[in-house]
């Protein structure tokens, strides 16, 4: 079993790495003068189980770019299997033609992972499910709702908690965590009137005098939970925090989260934090390696991923 780590989370690599009591394997993920990307792997690894580890995360092209590359450099150093290890699966909000003439790039993204060498995907909270089915190779999606669970629990032990999905499309997502902790769900309503008049929310649950919780995949800009926690307070909540897989931050996010009313959001080193991200007051980072490292393990054995959420 060797781990290779491209250049968009290394010290998630690393983790990972020391998690698994396994050295990084030799390698170097460099450019030229005009930007090109060269592979180049220092270590024999004919007939090994090999995972590469990166995140398509911003700068997204430079990334996934990375990825392919080094999928094909193993394959033809003959990896007896490749297993891509994407923390956070950029592109994956492309799910879907969302409108006449537009593509569907996560499909597009999946058949580029399949094509460039990688035998098996390993990833965590898809932003869709069905994601699985666009790629033609075994994928493992892991969940966060265990790890986020645990924390809760530490952190938030004797407090009247209530999961809050800050939309429609998450309830399924938000009901799985508060299933595990034994509480209560919340729905946010969120529509628009007409073209050009800001966003209402209408909160479907009674939050009066409760600590609450909103769980999402991925945070980007930001805007809808920071207006969901100002909807939640606005309807008697005692507090509102975030849980939330991808960090993506985007933009002003951060000075937005900053001055909100959010009490603390709680992200996962799937995507390298920034230095505003680092110094944020109210945003704290959770890590993935030991759960990732299990999975690889496991993977490695040809042991059961799935009973890690049992």
């Amino acid at each position: 079993m060797k781990i290779v780590a491209c250049n968009s989370n290394r010290p998630l690599a690393e983790a990972v790495a020391a998690a698994l009591n396994l050295p990084l394997t030799r390698a170097s993920v460099r450019r030229f003068a005009d930007m090109e990307i060269f592979v180049e792997i220092h270590e024999n690894v004919r007939g090994e189980d090999v995972f590469v580890v990166q995140s398509t995360s911003y700068p997204a092209n430079d990334n996934l770019m990375e990825l392919l590359i080094t999928l094909d450099a193993l394959r033809r150093a003959s990896a007896r299997r490749i297993t891509a290890v994407i923390p956070y699966f950029g592109y994956a909000r492309q799910d879907r033609k969302s409108g006449s003439r537009t593509p569907i790039s996560a499909k597009l993204v999946a058949n580029l992972i399949t094509e460039a060498g990688a035998n098996r995907v390993l990833t965590m909270d898809l932003h869709a499910g069905q994601i699985q089915g666009f790629f033609d190779i075994p994928v493992d999606n892991l969940y966060a709702a265990p790890l986020f669970a645990r924390d809760v629990q530490e952190r938030y032990a004797g407090r009247d908690l209530m999961i809050v999905s800050p939309d429609v499309g998450g309830v399924l997502r938000a009901r799985a965590l508060a299933k595990r902790l034994d509480v209560d769900l919340a729905i946010i309503d969120k529509r628009r009137e007409r073209a050009g008049v800001s966003e209402v929310m209408n909160v479907i649950g009674d939050v009066e005098g409760r600590d609450c919780i909103l769980v999402d995949d991925i945070v980007d800009s930001g805007g809808t939970l920071c207006n969901a926690a100002a909807a939640l307070i606005k309807d008697g909540a005692r507090s509102a925090s975030v849980y939330t897989t991808h960090g993506v931050l985007s933009g002003g996010a951060v000075a937005r989260i900053s001055s909100s009313p959010i009490e603390m959001m709680t992200i996962t080193d799937s995507i390298l934090a920034t230095e505003a991200v680092r110094l944020a007051s109210n945003v704290r980072q959770t890590t993935i390696a030991p759960l990732l490292a299990e999975a690889m393990r496991r993977i490695s054995d040809e042991s059961s991923v799935s009973s890690l959420f049992d």
